[in-house]
């Protein structure tokens, strides 16, 4: 079949961490990006990525639907990759995760356009944390409102710009501990962010069903200690490895949740009591990268590409061969 790369794709949060490399993808396709999100000025940085015009930032907000109407005016196909970790101010989960993807989901309707919606895995409309259950409640909007849209929940994300490596490399710098929340056992599967961004694009091509939740994961299933381990083994700095457990770690929580730029939310600590990996169900039903024909990278391929200045003498320090001698802290208990 025919690849169609003559396409207007409106993508709501493309200046974003995964949205500067979904943009880059479909401009290497040969479509028109509008990147739509609340300052165009933060995403004249994506231009490059394209040939002249190819690429244009536009405008528009997620609380107010005349900017989404316009956003999505013209497109063929519209991704809307709008997410919040945290709440502050005027962003809220349920304004931007749940009534945000409904209000996409309409104005792409309404143009006539496809939609792929990004989410999470594991997220649950009768959930315990107010992240999953909006997540949820947008993924039943879109497909409510355009039966075949696509769905791609992603496992934790990694890349050089990523919220996750690089706050806990930079911490290790001048913390002597790393914390664990409930012990550090909890289960992710790391992924790539090129590899999502290359699986996003594919679904504006049909290069996958439509009506389906894809569930994408990395080729390793680790637990959050063992992803701290690996971090510090390549940026060759040892550290204890310090238990809180869960209700100590919700308390702490409650009370940073009000400082600027709190690094830890109630919400969060919710979410870790709860494994982050490909269900049963999407592998066995082919719901996973391997539905695009993309292999998963490592994080052993990557992280060395952009953790390298985390090291003791950045570049010029080689990374200890294993993990093992790191310091630990011996309490398992969550």
């Amino acid at each position: 079949m025919a690849v169609d790369t003559n396409k207007t794709v409106t993508v709501f949060g493309g200046s974003g961490f995964i949205g500067r490399y979904v943009v880059r993808a479909l401009a290497k396709r040969g479509h028109r990006i509008k990147v739509a999100c609340r300052r165009p000025d933060l995403a004249y940085h994506l231009q490059p990525n394209g040939n002249m015009g190819q690429i244009m930032p536009i405008q528009a907000n997620l609380r107010y639907p005349w900017s989404v109407e316009r956003a999505v005016d013209g497109a063929d196909y519209v991704i809307n990759l709008v997410g919040i970790l945290a709440e502050s101010g005027q962003q809220r989960f349920e304004t931007l995760q749940a009534e945000g993807a409904r209000l996409v989901a309409e104005a792409a309707r309404g143009a006539g356009a496809g939609m792929t919606q990004i989410s999470a895995i594991g997220v649950e409309a009768g959930g315990d944390t107010a992240y999953g259950r909006t997540k949820a409640l947008g993924e039943k909007a879109v497909f409510e409102t355009i039966p075949d849209a696509t769905v791609i929940r992603p496992s934790i994300v990694f890349g050089a710009e990523d919220q996750f490596f690089n706050r806990f490399a930079d911490m290790a710098r001048f913390s002597p501990f790393l914390p664990l929340i409930g012990g550090g056992n909890t289960r992710f599967q790391p992924v790539f962010v090129g590899d999502v961004a290359e699986a996003i694009a594919a679904t504006v091509d049909g290069a996958v069903p439509g009506g389906r939740a894809y569930e994408l994961g990395g080729p390793e299933v680790l637990t959050f200690r063992e992803m701290m381990e690996e971090m510090l083994r390549i940026i060759g700095r040892r550290r204890h490895l310090l238990t809180i457990p869960f209700g100590a770690a919700g308390a702490m929580a409650s009370v940073m949740r009000y400082l600027p730029g709190a690094p830890l939310t109630p919400d969060q600590v919710r979410q870790l009591r709860h494994d982050n990996v490909v269900s049963d169900a999407a592998e066995a039903e082919g719901r996973t990268l391997a539905a695009f024909g993309i292999r998963g990278r490592t994080l052993e391929a990557v992280l060395p590409t952009y953790l390298v200045r985390f090291r003791p003498q950045g570049q010029f320090t080689q990374p200890r061969p294993q993990a093992g001698g790191l310091d630990r802290d011996d309490d398992e208990r969550s």
